[in-house]
């Protein structure tokens, strides 16, 4: 019986077109599935966990994504020392006995205790707030992450392999904001145009250079890692990893764009870094005195450096934060003045002026907003209906599901699917669109493989092989020359065997 299975299961397999259309009996047969089992959150996860993912574009890799328990771990037998008083670690070979990280293996109290106070693992909102306590767990755990740069990397390479993910762009600064302290000993100057050659002429190219030298460090030593390339090879090696440089906008003028150009000129030399993002509290005072001048400056940079590709964080904000002014025009002004093709939280949008313009603008100019759920709640305590996640769908925004800090939040890319749809009812249809999302508007270089974001039509070259059992050599050699429709076409057949069990 089990052998006549096999043989009509591989029969289906070797005669099923490459990829089903939007309409196949596979995808509806799935989608009935799954409105049978997604009000059941033991299920739905079960499916989830199978179901291909697509990409994670919105990732704060290092002290952001690396769980408190490996980041103890990597510490371990390396002479770290602990302020007991408010849970920092530090590094000090001569560390008071009592101090030592390594007796985390015989004090279980001080395991837990780091544990919660680098991570929102059992947070209460006593005498510190979500936000506070969220954004205070990077500075206590920032010098045992940052010395274990690939440690953390590889540990999210594996987790997104494990969660059924294909690709992820990093927010990293591999420079350790060496660019942004080259700009703090040059003066200000709103001119620019000769503020960008004075950074050029004082060592900016250098640190570059430093840049992507230190990047083919860092990733020979991950791939040694994961076994890349060897019989012992681990499910990292196969996701694919771009990187975002990141600068931070809590830092006068002058650093702020040092760092961007810095960004900016790594992004035009190195094709591994396919872009740029702003990190740190959008709320915090110099990010909110200098917002429109930080997008003023990303304007500047991106007419001279049209090419590369720009995703902010805008609108991680509520009124518990700033006073309503403030958000009435982080998200238009990313959009409209730094020409951001990607927001990240993109949370206040009702309170933007004029929001329902913005909206349609965005749907018209395809800005894709990253949602993070978990993280909005964790934060800013936004989540259900108050969360606009709905609002952007209405409105034909696109969107896609992201983690943002994933081991400081305790979450994954399948729980984030998970939370959405027990929340707000989606389809299968509509997750499989969040899911093609994250490829159709990533940074991969490349054309793209779809006609649209509708996903009913593929590019012409290959739009004839949308329903048969081999590929043209027009299609291959399109999908050869452009790495994003490869990753595209490798998520269709990937969907197609998942859609199979169905």
């Amino acid at each position: 019986m089990f052998r006549k299975f096999l043989i009509v299961l591989i029969v289906l397999i070797f005669n099923t077109p490459i990829f089903a259309s939007s309409t196949s009996t596979m995808e509806m047969k799935t989608a009935d599935y799954f409105s049978r089992i997604q009000n059941d959150p033991e299920k739905l996860l079960l499916f989830l966990q199978n179901m291909p993912k697509g990409g994670d574009l919105h990732y704060h890799v290092g002290s952001g994504g690396s769980s408190a328990e490996h980041l103890i771990s990597y510490g371990l037998g390396e002479h770290f020392c602990i302020n007991l008083q408010n849970d920092t670690i530090f590094q000090d070979i001569h560390c008071a006995p009592e101090n030592r990280l390594d007796n985390i293996a015989t004090d279980s109290k001080l395991y837990n205790k780091l544990i919660n106070a680098w991570s929102m693992r059992d947070f209460h909102p006593d005498n510190e707030s979500g936000h506070d306590h969220f954004f205070n767990a990077f500075g206590k755990m920032q010098a045992l992450a940052s010395v274990n740069d690939v440690a953390t990397t590889v540990e999210t390479i594996q987790r997104a392999a494990n969660q059924n993910e294909s690709y992820l762009e990093l927010m990293v600064m591999p420079d350790g904001n060496a660019s942004g302290m080259l700009g703090k000993n040059i003066p200000w100057n709103p001119d620019l145009s000769v503020l960008r050659k004075t950074l050029l002429t004082q060592g900016l190219p250098d640190i570059v250079n430093t840049m992507q030298k230190t990047m083919d460090t860092y990733e020979v030593k991950e791939k040694k890692t994961l076994a890349c390339g060897t019989n012992e090879a681990q499910a990292g090696c196969k996701v694919t990893v771009r990187y975002l440089y990141e600068a931070l906008r809590e830092q006068p003028p002058t650093q702020v764009f040092a760092q961007l150009l810095a960004g900016f000129e790594l992004a035009n030399k190195d094709s591994r870094f396919v872009g740029i993002n702003l990190v740190q509290p959008e709320d915090g005072y110099i990010s909110m005195r200098d917002y429109h001048l930080q997008m003023k400056m990303i304007e500047f940079l991106h007419t001279m450096y049209p090419a590369v590709n720009i995703s902010l964080h805008a609108g991680e904000l509520n009124s518990d934060l700033v006073p309503s002014e403030g958000l009435r025009f982080h998200i238009r002004e990313a959009i409209e003045i730094a020409h951001a093709q990607r927001i990240g939280h993109g949370v206040d949008i009702a309170f933007e002026d004029n929001a329902e313009q913005l909206l349609k603008e965005m749907h018209q100019k395809h800005v894709l907003v990253e949602i993070n759920l978990t993280s909005n709640d964790a934060i800013l305590n936004v989540k259900n209906l108050d969360h606009p996640f709905p609002l952007y769908l209405s409105y034909h925004v696109p969107v896609t599901l992201s983690t943002d800090d994933e081991g400081i939040t305790r979450t994954t890319l399948t729980l984030e699917y998970q939370k959405a749809i027990l929340r707000y009812h989606l389809s299968y249809y509509t997750v499989k669109q969040l899911v093609r999302n994250s490829l159709f508007y990533s940074f991969i270089p490349g054309k793209n493989l779809w006609a649209d974001d509708t996903y009913h039509k593929m590019a012409t070259e290959c739009n004839h092989d949308f329903s048969s059992v081999s590929v043209s050599n027009t299609c291959q050699q399109f999908l050869n020359k452009n790495m994003k429709a490869k990753m595209q076409w490798d998520l269709e057949k990937r969907f197609n065997m998942f859609e199979l069990k169905f």
